[in-house]
């Protein structure tokens, strides 16, 4: 359901910090992102990343994929492995096929119609029932919510419910590190580690639960530069070839 600035807004000042060069994408059906007649599917996502890294000059970067980015990022190191060095997953799967996971994909369709019907003023009234106030922040966060396309959000929670790269793990080379959020409600942490274990990831966990990157910004963002260092540390640069 979120914008690239919805979900990292509180992390480009720390990445940029760090010396970070960093490329925040709306995905298909999402905020800012491409609209297509074609159903909403995590594969074209993956390829939609990959040309994005070779037009922008990006090839080689570290996928940072958090929930369903994280399944994107899978996706993307499988079918495109030289567009990525190294990967970082986030409160992310391998499968999210839990009786708790198919309970949230089995309500997207009727989330669509709502979202359809009450737009911006849906968004804010959900806020206000969180315990959000009304202020510019909030109005901000309500119409970024409100720009993603009802149909392909309901079909992006369907599509998460047919995930599974458990077979794909082994054929993912790339250094990796994982963020887990140990409070998650929505992602199992045990699905987490077992994405971690799946693609030999060093971990590093956050007490937090799902939305750990807006809600608890400090330690979610101390655990990403430690997830980052980590994996960069372990990235074997590709030596130049000297021109003739």
């Amino acid at each position: 359901m979120f914008s690239g600035d919805l979900n990292w807004a509180l992390s480009y000042e720390p990445l940029a910090a760090a010396g970070y060069r960093v490329l925040s994408i709306d995905h298909r059906g999402h905020g800012r992102g491409l609209r297509s007649r074609k159903p909403f599917r995590l594969s074209d996502c993956a390829d939609d990343c990959a040309a994005i890294l070779r037009e922008t000059g990006a090839l080689g970067a570290t996928a940072v994929g958090y929930s369903m980015g994280g399944a994107i990022s899978q996706l993307l190191a499988h079918k495109h492995p030289a567009s990525v060095s190294s990967l970082v997953m986030c409160a992310t799967s391998a499968q999210f096929s839990s009786p708790q996971m198919k309970r949230i994909w089995r309500a997207m369709p009727a989330l669509r119609i709502a979202l359809g019907i009450g737009g911006v003023a849906t968004y804010e009234r959900a806020l206000g029932q969180m315990g959000f106030p009304k202020n510019p922040r909030s109005e901000w966060v309500a119409a970024e919510l409100s720009r993603g396309s009802s149909r392909d959000i309901a079909e992006a929670g369907k599509e998460l419910g047919r995930h599974d790269a458990s077979k794909l793990l082994a054929s993912i080379k790339h250094p990796s590190a994982s963020v887990i959020t140990s409070r998650d409600k929505s992602i199992s942490p045990t699905f987490q580690r077992h994405l971690a274990e799946g693609l030999r990831a060093t971990v590093f966990e956050v007490e937090a639960d799902h939305m750990a990157s807006a809600t608890h910004p400090h330690e979610f963002n101390t655990a990403l530069l430690a997830a980052l260092a980590d994996v960069r540390s372990r990235t074997v640069t590709p030596k130049r070839k000297a021109a003739k």
